[in-house]
């Protein structure tokens, strides 16, 4: 019989659902019977299934920061969906919740905090997303990534603990990737990856220069549900994806360069790895502005190199890779420096110490 038994809530986008993962081996040594809830058709949904985890799905709306005529029927999803989950937390009876993020936590927490389960929340960008603020008052613990990130939540809650890197994103195989790939000469390799969903800006400054990218490197483009370009397919030394899971350890692994948008899930991997990277945050015309600022962070670490890609089509891709290979030595050498260890222990301390205390 399980010790304790933890639900774990996060979704949206693959960056709500890879930290929980990181977590799961560690809560198995440790004898926590896992459960999830997320949206009912969210991507998390399939990420979860094939994690061999229990999901359950509620109602989600999405809380915008902009007018859209869904604004005015959302908050009833919302009210959905928190009857929906206290439907679940009662019969599971959890001892704790862990969410990571995304509008669907909303309700979970919310209907914890008033059941009384402890809820710790963890949030991977410098500045609270509007979920974590929303669920913020509801939560007992509130763990951060950055150092910076104390200074935006309660001295209470906030809880330094860096972020958890999944155990087998360490483990991957040089060999195996490039064979995945079908890369079979010397040439040094760039991964380009744009975030679950893709990145059109990053995908076209790619696509557009690949025939001079092909003369000295391979590339391995995970290019977001919906722009696979099938004339691309069989184009020598380029290597096209929508999405990866578990291959991604090994494509991680063969890869010399890594060009990327600045979520901060993925940049602690790639200072895990060590990997010289280029980062492209999401621009603050679509976004919050928070993977400008994890940029910047790792930029002033001296982890990364940082390109905003109102400047991309100034300077070009080629120019950056360029520059990127000449500062590849120094950015490996600050890589190595770095006391930014695996967020993992540090959750693990906060949930445990959540349970106890409720004892």
């Amino acid at each position: 019989m399980s010790k304790y038994k933890i639900i774990m809530t996060g979704g949206g986008t693959a960056g709500h659902v890879t930290p929980n993962l990181a977590l799961v081996p560690r809560l198995k040594e440790e004898g926590f019977d896992i459960k999830y809830i997320g949206s009912k058709d969210g991507i998390e949904k399939d990420i979860i299934g094939n994690a061999n985890i229990p999901y359950f799905g509620i109602s989600s709306g999405k809380l915008r920061r902009y007018f859209d005529i869904k604004n005015f029927t959302d908050p009833f999803k919302v009210l959905k969906g928190i009857n929906e989950a206290r439907k679940i937390l009662n019969k599971e009876k959890p001892d704790v919740i862990f969410s990571k993020g995304g509008f669907v936590t909303v309700p979970v927490v919310i209907a914890a905090s008033m059941k009384k389960i402890p809820v710790i929340a963890h949030e991977s960008d410098i500045t609270p997303g509007l979920a974590n603020k929303l669920a913020s008052p509801f939560c007992d613990k509130l763990c951060v990534t950055f150092r910076e990130s104390l200074n935006y939540v309660s001295k209470e809650k906030g809880v330094l603990t860096g972020s958890p890197i999944r155990s087998e994103i360490l483990e991957g195989s040089k060999l195996v990737g490039k064979k995945i790939c079908g890369f079979d000469d010397d040439k040094e390799i760039i991964l380009v990856m744009g975030g679950s969903l893709g990145s059109k800006v990053i995908n076209d400054e790619i696509r557009e220069n690949l025939t001079e990218l092909l003369k000295e490197n391979n590339i391995i483009h995970l290019c977001g549900k919906g722009n696979y370009k099938k004339e691309l397919e069989n184009l020598k030394g380029y290597k096209q994806f929508e999405y990866v899971s578990e291959e991604l350890k090994d494509l991680l692994k063969a890869s010399d360069y890594i060009i990327s948008r600045a979520g901060a899930n993925s940049i602690f991997e790639f200072l895990a790895l060590k990997k010289p990277t280029l980062l492209i945050p999401l621009s603050k015309n679509a976004s919050r502005g928070d993977q400008i600022l994890n940029a910047n962070s790792f930029k002033k670490e001296g982890f990364a190199n940082v390109i905003e890609e109102e400047e991309l089509s100034n300077t070009g891709i080629l120019t950056e890779i360029k520059r990127l290979k000449e500062d590849k030595e120094t950015l490996i050498k600050n890589m190595k420096s770095s006391k930014m260890n695996n967020g993992v222990n540090g959750i693990m301390d906060v949930i445990k110490g959540s349970i106890t205390s409720k004892m």
